[in-house]
């Protein structure tokens, strides 16, 4: 129970948050398992956040999330007197009375105190822990503290007041040390305030995560192109678009791919926008942004050449696993047509009744089988004229109005030849 992280710890603790862009997160999850079954608890409180997903580890890394793992390491973190352990545990709700009894420290206060220890001697991780203690109120059960502790309200507050506020110097000095996670509640700290106790103060919030996108951190990077982008500084936001691509995070090279193939910050360039598509497909098959722009390049031909197969693919996969509704009008169309996929009007009805916009071709292909019954869908001439009509100077569905007639009886009937 020394204070002092092992050099397993520290290593793994590099690779997995402070250095996160060198690609060496597996090896550093190998090294923690090694650490662990050799009865390191800090190293099985840190794998055990590894199993706990994006919330608490880069998704870049790749790691697999699985919730009772990571319960059943906090537990054993515990168990091997990780300070770190205790603490975690306790935050995430996981240090119940009897996990509690089997920790080698004589009270929460000692573990804080080792945890303080380690936070004081530099490490950021250890001071991100120690901060969420103070932040997330963790120190009234660790104090063994409550209101009727106190003579009164006021001093209950003031006591609040000067604990909730040491987390601020802890995130900061996780966040310069490379803890990166540290900026998300250093965010909330300024910009919410904490009840009547904080008062908000979201100016300091403002560079927070221009500073970790400096700092070299793909997360915060994508974050900080985000909100350069929202801001309409689309030139600046591509090249912190580009920095967290390169340096592993999902979803970026899709970022870049979208700024190139629709000219925000920067002129159009379809064919470099489907290479970036594609990069981001083969780390995720399924990435539903990079499904749905690829299969509209397929499907006019921008940047490679036009593959309606590959375009109905691409755009059935975002529609089926994400049931993104965005390519729904192109898949509508290659169903009504034939294109790419065997030719099914039920199906092309079915997509076109997830559309949430108007669509002159899509009231043609609607009025086209509403008209003639077709794809399963029962017989109704009024109502297909109607859809017709309503397509405007579409030419087909001018074409198909001359099929049909009023009679005298105000009854849409098919033109006889």
């Amino acid at each position: 129970m020394a204070a002092t992280l092992s050099n397993e710890v520290k290593q793994a603790l590099q690779d997995i948050y402070y250095n996160e862009r060198t690609g060496r997160g597996k090896e550093a999850f190998a090294l923690l398992e090694r650490a662990s079954a050799a009865g390191d608890g800090d190293a099985t409180c840190v794998l055990a956040r590894c199993y706990c997903g994006r919330q608490y580890v880069w998704a870049g890394h790749g790691f697999l999330e699985d919730d009772d793992k990571a319960i059943e390491l906090l537990h054993k973190s515990v168990e091997q007197g990780s300070a770190l352990g205790v603490l975690v545990a306790l935050r995430t709700g996981e240090l119940t009375p009897s996990v509690q009894r089997k920790m080698p420290f004589a009270n929460l206060q000692e573990a804080l105190d080792v945890a303080t220890e380690l936070a004081e001697g530099g490490d950021a991780f250890s001071q991100y822990v120690v901060a969420n203690s103070y932040f997330w109120w963790d120190f009234l059960r660790i104090q063994d503290k409550g209101e009727n502790s106190f003579p009164n309200h006021a001093a209950f507050k003031a006591y609040l007041k000067e604990n909730i506020s040491r987390c601020e110097d802890w995130f900061w000095k996780a966040f310069r040390g490379g803890m990166y996670f540290a900026a998300n509640n250093l965010n909330k700290y300024y910009r919410e305030g904490d009840e009547d106790i904080i008062a908000p103060q979201p100016e300091k919030a403002r560079d927070l995560y221009k500073i970790g996108a400096e700092a070299g951190h793909p997360i915060m990077q994508a974050i900080y192109a985000d909100d350069l982008t929202e801001e309409g500084r689309k030139e600046e936001a591509l090249d912190w678009y580009k920095r967290a691509a390169e340096g592993g995070h999902p979803g970026a090279w899709y970022d870049v791919g979208r700024c190139y193939f629709d000219g925000e910050g920067v002129e159009p360039d379809d064919a470099y926008a489907v290479e970036c598509f594609k990069k981001e497909l083969e780390k995720n098959p399924i990435h539903q942004g990079a499904c749905n722009l690829l299969g509209k390049a397929y499907f006019f031909g921008r940047g490679v050449s036009l593959d309606y197969d590959k375009a109905y693919r691409y755009l059935f996969t975002a529609y089926e696993k994400h049931d993104s509704t965005w390519g729904v009008f192109y898949l509508a169309k290659l169903s009504f047509n034939g294109w790419g996929t065997p030719q099914d009007y039920g199906k092309a009805m079915e997509f076109m009744n997830k559309m949430s916009f108007q669509n002159p071709e899509a009231d043609y292909m609607r009025g086209f089988i509403y008209a003639r019954g077709l794809g399963g869908v029962p017989e109704d001439i009024k109502k297909g004229v109607e859809y017709l009509k309503k397509a405007g100077n579409f030419d087909k569905a001018k074409e198909e109005l001359q099929n049909y007639k009023k009679t005298l009886f105000g009854k849409w009937v098919r033109r006889k030849n």
